[in-house]
């Protein structure tokens, strides 16, 4: 038998390595950037074209290199940060015109014009597929200028998967705002198809936030700000007011480099427990400074995720430094008297009750101000109030029919067929205000109301786009909400299909969009919610086929229109929603596969008693 095992080729191997590291033209623009940083440069400017595709350019005003280092930086493992293995755990730059360029010079053509202050004349060098191809002297300013040109343009199968434009360029967006983030003392400025979109001075934290998501911002930041031994948090966390449906305004950067950690945004999460809805997602921009020997950053090729020595401790002061910023600015209380020390020593907390201290407290101040008569905050006793108990009853034993015109909701769906007699409605019982009962012959069925809802409204808004006639109704005063430049991009993408449900939302520059009309069904005020929560589907679940868009708009607008539950207590809104379910192509599952209903049968009741 001949022997199998082989060493791959030096072009091979460079295609290979550019696989790990250059996965889109995002990856390019995140290497090129994070270079020019640790090059000095106080001015960026990176140019694309159709998406990255065609064109990633990245020019800076950084040190610059020599003929020598201009060559060496297209060579693998060529670093110049690096001499011995320790030097690995504790490095806090970026990266220095070395490994990333050879893995993007394996898969594009790219030319590197470079030059010293210190030089007459700069380098010019043109690699394609890894083979240089030109090297020569030039003129030109001092700095470095790479172009990346034709990217995959070797590697055809690469380049069939990338997505639209409009979602590779997303992506590059991401990423500049990244790197962006982490340095406001740099100058950016973003071409896209030689249009401006983003043109960011030097400044500082806040103005560089403000400059990147939107003016919106700068009304609801509070600055964090905590220093310890083991860890030093800065940056700026948004008031609950802020918080949104969707996920993508939350940054992390440990020493200036943007991470993804679930867990630490659990932390940030868990101390805004009871002052957002449990669906949102608070901002935060946080810059986390740690021992680089306590951190391992190259857990992963794009180092976005990384492992701490003490995952604990860092989410305990993460957690306390977000409670105590939000504490600082009168937005959560301040103190916590379940554990605050000084409280749990006071004699009135340690020492038992006697009938001493009962006397004492009767006798004071406070106490005599709320008993005596003709005080501002005497309290009556009144009969009254011990009757609480039968109060409650009659009140609970009203019908739907005795409360107040303005408690009873809207009927759930108006154009339902009432014709049902008295005993279908009688046979149905609602359980905890989530789920109906009703008999069949062969047992007991349970129908989940919301999910019953959701089914009900994704085939009725179905319906309405396969006939293309989804009725809008105008606003009385159009809604403006401004997004942040990636979700800006998204629901641009996404208007002609928003338009088709009945949405009739308008760009109006900067990122900000106007809804003049909605769908005939969705309640006033919801505008807003339904926009973000769109987003948030298309964002972490849609790829680029139109289908897939499709069912994902309809799911997200059937989930909102569904939670409309208050109409459910009607009985005729009961037997009317379990009339319109079954009259569904599909009324055992909703539209993302969860089921809607279960049956108890008989036989099952009957054993369970006899269990008894």
């Amino acid at each position: 038998m001949p022997d199998v095992i082989q060493l791959l080729s030096d072009h091979i191997a460079n295609q290979i390595a550019a696989g790990e590291v250059i996965q889109r033209p995002s990856s390019a623009v995140k290497e090129l950037l994070e270079n020019a940083i640790d090059a000095g440069a106080t001015d960026i400017q990176l140019i694309i074209k159709d998406a990255g595709k065609e064109l990633i350019q990245v020019v800076d005003n950084g040190c610059g290199m020599s003929t020598t280092d201009a060559r060496m930086c297209f060579e693998r493992h060529a670093t110049s940060k690096i001499k011995n293995i320790n030097d690995l755990f504790s490095i806090r730059t970026m990266g220095f015109r070395g490994e990333a360029l050879a893995s993007i010079a394996a898969v594009a053509q790219v030319e590197l014009k470079s030059k010293r202050e210190e030089d007459e004349v700069g380098t010019k060098i043109v690699v394609e597929g890894t083979e240089v191809k030109l090297q020569e002297a030039c003129a030109g300013p001092n700095g470095t200028s790479i172009s990346v040109k034709n990217l995959f343009f070797n590697v055809p199968a690469r380049r069939h998967f990338l997505k639209s434009n409009s979602t590779e360029f997303r992506h590059i967006v991401d990423e500049f705002t990244r790197v962006a983030m982490a340095n406001p003392q740099i100058a950016f400025r973003l071409f896209h198809n030689d249009k401006e979109q983003f043109h960011l001075g030097s400044g500082n934290t806040k103005t560089r936030i403000v400059d990147l998501l939107g003016k919106t911002h700068a009304k609801n930041l509070v600055p964090v700000e905590e220093e310890t031994e083991f860890l030093n948090i800065s940056g700026f966390i948004g008031k609950p007011e802020a918080a949104t449906r969707t996920r993508g305004n939350q940054f992390f950067f440990i020493n200036n480099r943007y991470i993804k950690s679930p867990y630490l945004h659990h932390a940030v999460v868990n101390a805004y427990e009871g002052l957002i809805e449990k669906e949102s997602f608070p901002f935060y921009v946080l810059f986390l400074e740690v021992d680089p020997s306590r951190v391992d950053v190259n857990v992963h090729p794009t180092k976005q995720e990384v492992k701490f020595e003490d995952d604990r401790m860092m989410y305990a002061y993460l957690s306390a430094a977000v409670k105590h910023a939000l504490a600082r600015y009168n937005i959560a209380p301040s103190l916590d008297f379940s554990l605050n020390p000084e409280i749990q020593q006071l004699p009135s907390v340690q020492l038992p009750t006697t009938e001493e201290t009962k006397t004492k407290t009767a006798q004071g101040y406070l106490s005599n101000t709320f008993a005596n008569k003709g005080q501002a905050h005497r309290i009556e006793k009144s009969d009254s109030l011990k009757r609480w108990k039968d109060l409650y009853e009659i009140a609970n034993a009203q019908t739907p029919e005795q409360k107040p015109v303005e408690e009873q909701a809207p009927s759930l769906h108006e154009d339902h067929n009432k014709q049902h007699s008295n005993d279908n409605a009688q046979n149905i019982l609602l359980v905890q205000g989530r789920m109906l009962v009703t008999t069949v012959k062969s047992g007991l069925m349970a129908i989940h109301i919301r999910r019953a809802q959701e089914r009900i409204w994704y085939e009725r808004l179905l319906s309405q786009w396969n006939d293309g006639e989804a009725p809008t109704q105008k606003v009385l005063f159009p809604v403006s909400c401004e997004l942040s430049p990636q979700d800006g991009i998204l629901l641009n993408d996404a208007l002609p299909d928003l338009a088709r449900i009945g949405f009739d939302i308008a760009p109006f520059g900067n990122n900000t969009f106007v809804v003049q009309g909605t769908p005939s069904d969705l309640p006033h005020g919801e505008e807003q919610n339904i926009i973000e929560e769109v987003i948030e589907q298309l964002k972490h679940n849609a790829d680029d086929a139109t289908a897939k868009r499709t069912d994902i708009l309809l799911t997200g607008m059937a989930k909102r229109l569904s939670r409309n539950t208050t109409a459910i207590h009607q009985k005729e809104n009961q037997q009317g929603l379990i009339d319109e379910l079954f009259a569904c192509t599909q009324p055992e599952y909703t539209a993302d596969g969860k089921r809607i209903f279960t049956m108890i049968r008989k036989e099952e009741l009957d054993k369970k008693l006899d269990g008894v």
